[in-house]
């Protein structure tokens, strides 16, 4: 009679052992995907921004329509990427082209006294800052959720059940890890 009391109290421990564990990895798969959902929020506000910032540049920038391509054309492929590698790779080149857009515009003392144009690209600066935090976070959920899939015992609840695949790093690009050079020399003018 009582090994058959602790022979009941083992599977109940391992049931309710698999239960919690897979409540958790369900919960962290969530945050996960909720996490990529608010860079993609972000994203769609950035993607939303940019023409109106090109369309407003676009007159004062005639000799730059080189530079509103590329932009443009990084946008479109950012908006049509699927994947998180796909799409942060097509958010990192679209990050780039709009950085050599804000360099290049300021060469143009007329854009850097409209209030349009500084608004729309406070607004941009602002966004990338709301990205890059929720890449951040996402990236720290992920880690988190790999975390938990991989240790054991739990990586036997993992093998078990279906749809606890690993989620990828939003990463950045070997461009973007490169060390920027400074150039602070005065020189006359």
């Amino acid at each position: 009679m009582i090994v058959v009391w602790i022979i009941l109290g083992i599977v109940v421990f391992v049931l309710l052992w698999v239960i919690i564990t897979f409540n958790l990895l369900v919960s962290l798969r969530n945050q996960v995907h909720n996490a990529w959902k608010q860079i993609d929020v972000q994203l769609k506000r950035r993607h939303d921004l940019i023409p109106n910032l090109v369309s407003t540049v676009k007159g004062a920038m005639e000799f730059e329509q080189d530079t509103l391509e590329k932009v443009i054309n990084a946008r479109a492929k950012a908006v049509s990427a699927v994947g998180t590698q796909k799409k942060a790779s097509a958010e990192n080149m679209l990050t780039q082209a709009l950085g050599r857009l804000f360099a290049v515009m300021e060469n143009y003392p007329d854009l850097k006294t409209n209030q349009n144009i500084m608004q729309l690209q406070e607004e941009l600066t602002s966004t990338e800052n709301r990205i890059g935090f929720a890449r951040q976070l996402y990236n720290d959920l992920v880690a988190n959720y790999r975390t938990k899939q991989e240790i054991f015992p739990n990586n036997v609840i993992v093998s078990l059940f279906a749809g606890f695949q690993k989620e990828e790093y939003f990463e950045a690009e070997e461009s973007d890890r490169a060390v920027p050079k400074a150039d602070i020399s005065i020189r006359p003018e």
